[in-house]
């Protein structure tokens, strides 16, 4: 099957290679790109729980990427699979307490978003080459934790590619500011902002859509591209592991052939949990798709009410990865129930940005029950951490916790208990001071590297190189800006003066 790709907003009946939506990572009009259609996952369960995660990969990848050939695939997945993780499995599944944590975060930058920006270099790469890009690409990225530092790592020093990672300055861990801030590469370019995630994330969709900033990076050579999850080269790979897991619960007796699953995933910006509902479009048995989310609960009342409302307080919360109010991915979702109409995905997105809200109709509602959403409070988070540990010695981070919570409420709510994979995005060493705090109560008195230190202790699980190599490294980047002098500090760090 010839999969091909179309802008959630475009009337036009064209569409586009997989490789021409991967590098530009946000189409013209603004839209995100989606498959025209979803391919068949026909390959036997039998088969699949025998396969290696760079298998299952390529196996996956392959049903997406019509233009690029088996060859160039696997040269992609086996770059991106390799000793950079600290486990072969890539991504291991711990069983406690009544569910099985997919744990995310073996990789070069301690969580999930490595999965997917291993990879996301390596396919451009390609893509370039298809579309004869002679331009030196520039990745774009804003970031609420996480993507920053898993972008920097996997393009620092590509050749041909430059890339700028803005963040909110009081938005994120120690630990992941600290990631960010220290990272090599004479291509890399980190920028604190004066607001909150939204703001950068809005702020860098406006670089996308400028025209005349469009036309001035081209007569200098340069081009925008996006690693956040915006990209459906971000997305696609991030639908492999949750085809893995069922396979590997199957591979362990855990489940039968074609048994339903589960799945929980904690998500602010809808891209994770957006994977999993792909995953079950291709055939994966996935039942109940639970949506976890922190305090800033946008998610949650959508599905609950059909209303989505970004007209509200923002919270700085111990999960900040998830503290987003505008849930970029979510118009994916909007284009798939509401008929695939373009026409009216535009409108409910031009609306979000006029008026912060839009209304879904009842028959897009009627759409939605493959999902159950619900959040759970800072105290809620706290114990669910404390309480698992309590258990089983198990230690999970705060945006799991989250999670862990919410499956709770689900599984008091409905009775529920079919096998159940929680997504487990971030190592508990990316947020000492939460999860030991949650653990041992008050920790106010301690250093970053002092909690670093206990949560070894707690958890007996040894520290990643990634915490290890923090506590030596110095800072590169020290820029702070307000969100509208973004695009003079981007001019800048390219050398346009014009």
């Amino acid at each position: 099957m010839n999969i091909t790709y179309r802008s959630t907003r475009s009337d036009s009946s064209e569409s586009v290679t997989a490789s021409y939506a991967i590098l530009k990572g946000l189409a013209d009009d603004g839209g995100l790109f989606v498959p025209v259609e979803f391919p068949v996952l026909d390959t036997p369960i039998e088969e699949l729980a025998q396969m290696s995660y760079q298998e299952v990969a390529f196996t996956v990848l392959r049903l997406f990427l019509s233009d690029f050939s088996d060859e160039e695939i696997r040269d992609c997945v086996n770059k991106a699979y390799d000793e950079k993780f600290d486990t072969d499995v890539i991504a291991p599944i711990s069983y406690a307490d009544g569910a099985y944590y997919l744990e995310l975060y073996h990789g070069r930058t301690i969580a999930f978003k490595d999965m997917a920006l291993s990879i996301l270099p390596h396919f451009m790469r390609y893509a370039a080459k298809k579309n004869n890009i002679s331009n030196e690409i520039v990745i774009l990225t804003a970031t609420s934790g996480d993507t920053g530092k898993a972008a920097l790592a996997g393009f620092a020093d590509v050749p041909g590619t430059r890339i700028v990672v803005f963040y909110p300055k009081d938005g994120v861990s120690p630990v992941q500011e600290r990631q960010m801030v220290t990272q090599k590469g004479s291509n890399t370019f980190v920028v604190g902002i004066r607001g909150n995630f939204d703001d950068a994330q809005t702020a860098v969709k406006r670089m996308f859509s400028d025209q005349a900033l469009g036309e001035k990076l081209d007569r200098n050579g340069f081009m925008f591209s996006s690693a956040n999850s915006i990209n459906i080269g971000r997305l696609l790979p991030q639908v492999v592991y949750y085809v893995y897991a069922y396979a590997a619960l199957y591979k362990n007796g855990r489940i039968k052939a074609g048994e339903p699953i589960n799945v929980t995933v904690p998500t602010g910006n809808f891209g994770n949990i957006l994977a999993a509902y792909f995953a079950k479009k291709i055939g994966t048995p996935i039942d109940k798709l639970i949506c976890a989310s922190n305090k800033n609960k946008v998610l949650t009342d959508f599905f609950h009410t059909g209303n989505y409302d970004r007209n509200r307080d923002f919270y700085v919360t111990s999960s900040p990865s998830m503290d987003i109010l505008v849930s970029s991915n979510l118009e994916r979702l909007i284009y798939l129930i509401d008929g695939r109409d373009p026409k009216k995905t535009a409108q409910l997105m031009a609306q979000l940005g006029k008026e912060g809200s839009y209304d879904i109709t009842d028959d897009m509602r009627g759409q939605l029950s493959d999902f159950y959403a619900d959040f759970a409070t800072e105290e809620e988070t706290q114990s669910a951490i404390r309480e698992l540990y309590r258990k089983t010695g198990y230690v999970i981070d705060t945006h799991t916790a989250v999670a862990s919570s919410v499956y709770g409420k689900y599984v008091k709510a409905s009775g529920d208990t079919k096998p159940t994979v929680i997504a487990s995005t971030a190592s508990p060493y990316k947020f000492a001071r939460s999860v030991v705090g949650a653990i041992k109560g008050d920790v106010s008195g301690y250093s970053e590297i002092e909690l670093i230190d206990m949560l070894t202790e707690l958890s007996g699980v040894a520290q990643p190189p990634a915490i290890i190599e923090l506590k030596t490294a110095p800072i590169v980047h020290k820029t702070v800006c307000d969100i509208d002098k973004m695009n003079d500090e981007v001019l800048g760090f390219l050398g346009i003066r014009e």
